[in-house]
C-alpha cells in the first residue's frame, strides 16, 4: 500500500498507476491543457513560489488585451491558447507563453447573445491534446484545430445536431479527452420551442456525445441529462476508471471508453433559475457536490456502482449548509475542503470544511467570490475584483501571507488562475497578464 501525501489516503500500487497515466500521456507536469489544469482539480505539482509576495505585488512579464468572454487560457509546450470575443467573430489566439507574443489566430463567425445580458464570449477554456486544440464556442460550435498554426481540423454545430435549447448563458463545459476519444457534455433536448420555463425542457438522450478526436465522427450518444457550466472529468473510482459530469440535473458517472452509465445522483435546486457550476472534488471513492442555488453541498462514497450518501447539506437551513459553491471547485487537502461559499459578492466567503462530517473548520467572511489554485503548500485567491491572495494550508486557521490589489484586472475575474513553468495567468474583464510566481530562471 502506499499513502499519498496529498490526499491522506492508502492506495494500492496499480491503482496508482492507473491514476497518473491519466493525466500524463500526453502533457507535462509544468503543462496546463485543460480547465484547473492536468488534473483537472486546480492543483499544480510544481515546487519554489515566491513568499511573502512583495509589497508592490508579483512582477509583471507581460499583458494583453483580451476580446469579451470569461474562459481561462491554457498552456502547453510553451504555448499560450485563449479565447475570446470581437464583434461577431469568436476568435482563438495562440501565443508565446513567455513573451505573449502572437503566433497565430483563427475565427468564426457568431450571432451568441446572452439571455441575461452578460457578455457573449467565450465560457468554455481550449482544451489541448497532443498537436490538437479544441474549441466549444458559447454557441455550441466546436471545433478541432493544428496547435501548429490553427488551421481546422474538423468541426460540428452542435446545437443543430444535438437540438439543445440554450442554457442561461449558454454552452460553457470544456470537453475532455480519454484516448481516441473527445466526450463533450452536449446535453441535447427535445425538438421545439423553448418553453417559458427551463425546468420544462427535456432531454433527448444525448446528454453526453463522445467524437473520434481526430476526425469528429460520432462514437456514442447517451445520457438524459441537460448541460451545466461544471466540466466532465474522469477519475479512478473504486479501482475503475470513471467519466463524472455535474449536470443541470444532478451527477452522472459512465465508463468514458463507451458512454455505459454507471450511477446518476439528482443534485440541485428547485428554482428554475438556477445552474451547477463547481465541479465534483474526488478523493478516492468519495465524490464532494457542491451549489450556491439550494441543496448545498453533499459527499457521496460509490462502491459497486451505487452511491451512499455520507453527508449532505440538504436538510440544513441556508445559514448552516457546510460548503456552497458557485463557480469554484473546491480543493481537498489531508481531509479538508477548501472553497469559496455563497451565490452573491456579499455574502461569499472562503471556507475550510472538514470532508469527513461536513463540519466548517474556519470561514474567512467578505472575501466575495473567489477562484483558487492550490501550489507549492499555498493557496492562491483571486476575487472577482481583482485581489490576489496567497494563504497557507491550515486546517486551523484563515493563514493569509499576501496580498495586493491587481490594479491592471477589472470586474469580472471570474476564471481560475492558471500556473505553467512558474508563469501565473489571470484574467479580468478583457486583459490577460502573465505574473512571475516562481522565479525564472535566467
Amino acid at each position: 500500500m502506499y499513502r499519498d501525501s496529498t490526499t491522506g489516503l492508502h492506495m494500492k500500487p496499480l491503482l496508482l498507476i492507473l491514476t497518473v497515466a491519466l493525466f500524463t500521456a500526453t502533457t507535462t507536469a509544468a503543462d496546463w491543457p485543460t480547465i484547473l489544469g492536468p488534473t483537472r482539480d486546480g492543483v499544480s505539482s510544481e515546487k519554489g513560489i515566491i513568499t511573502p509576495w512583495p509589497k508592490t505585488g508579483l512582477k509583471k512579464l507581460w499583458e494583453c488585451e483580451l476580446g469579451i468572454g470569461f474562459a481561462p487560457p491554457v498552456v502547453v509546450a510553451g504555448k499560450l491558447y485563449e479565447f475570446g470575443r470581437f464583434e461577431d467573430k469568436a476568435r482563438a489566439t495562440c501565443r508565446d507563453a513567455v513573451t505573449g507574443k502572437v503566433l497565430w489566430k483563427f475565427e468564426y463567425p457568431t450571432t451568441y447573445e446572452d439571455r441575461y445580458g452578460y457578455e457573449p464570449g467565450p465560457r468554455a477554456c481550449p482544451v489541448v491534446d497532443g498537436d490538437r486544440v479544441y474549441l466549444y464556442g458559447p454557441e455550441g460550435m466546436l471545433y478541432c484545430l493544428k496547435t501548429e498554426d490553427g488551421k481546422e481540423v474538423w468541426k460540428l454545430d452542435t446545437k443543430a445536431k444535438y437540438q439543445f435549447q440554450q442554457n442561461f448563458f449558454g454552452v460553457g463545459s470544456a470537453p475532455v479527452v480519454d484516448g481516441d476519444l473527445l466526450i463533450v457534455a452536449v446535453g441535447g433536448s427535445d425538438k421545439g420551442m423553448r418553453p417559458v420555463d427551463f425546468r420544462d425542457v427535456k432531454p433527448n438522450g444525448t446528454g453526453f456525445v463522445a467524437f473520434d478526436k481526430k476526425t469528429g465522427v460520432v462514437k456514442y450518444e447517451v445520457g438524459d441529462e441537460l448541460a451545466s457550466y461544471a466540466s466532465p472529468t474522469i477519475a479512478v473510482i473504486d479501482g475503475k476508471k470513471t467519466a463524472l459530469y455535474f449536470g443541470r440535473g444532478g451527477l452522472t458517472g459512465f465508463e468514458p471508453e463507451t458512454g455505459k452509465i454507471a450511477f446518476r445522483y439528482p443534485w440541485r435546486a428547485k428554482i428554475e433559475e438556477s445552474v451547477n457550476a463547481a465541479n465534483p472534488a474526488v478523493i478516492g471513492d468519495k465524490i464532494l457536490l457542491s451549489e450556491c442555488y439550494g441543496p448545498g453541498a453533499v459527499l457521496l462514497e460509490a462502491k459497486a456502482g451505487k452511491l451512499k450518501v455520507l453527508w449532505s447539506d440538504e436538510e440544513k437551513d441556508r445559514s448552516e449548509k457546510s460548503l456552497q459553491c458557485h463557480w469554484n471547485t473546491p480543493i481537498h487537502v489531508d481531509g479538508f475542503v477548501y472553497g469559496s461559499s455563497g451565490r452573491h459578492t456579499e455574502e461569499a466567503e472562503l471556507r475550510c470544511v472538514d470532508l469527513k462530517t461536513g463540519d466548517v473548520k474556519w470561514a474567512k467572511k467578505r472575501t466575495t467570490r473567489s477562484t483558487l489554485l492550490l501550489v507549492d503548500g499555498h493557496f492562491v485567491s483571486l476575487s472577482e475584483y481583482g485581489l490576489l491572495s496567497l494563504i497557507k494550508v491550515n486546517s486551523e486557521k484563515y493563514d493569509e501571507v499576501s496580498k495586493y490589489e491587481v490594479s491592471e484586472l477589472e470586474y469580472p475575474c471570474w476564471a481560475p488562475p492558471v500556473l505553467s513553468n512558474g508563469i501565473m495567468y489571470v484574467r479580468g474583464k478583457g486583459k490577460l497578464l502573465a505574473l512571475e510566481l516562481i522565479p525564472q530562471k535566467k
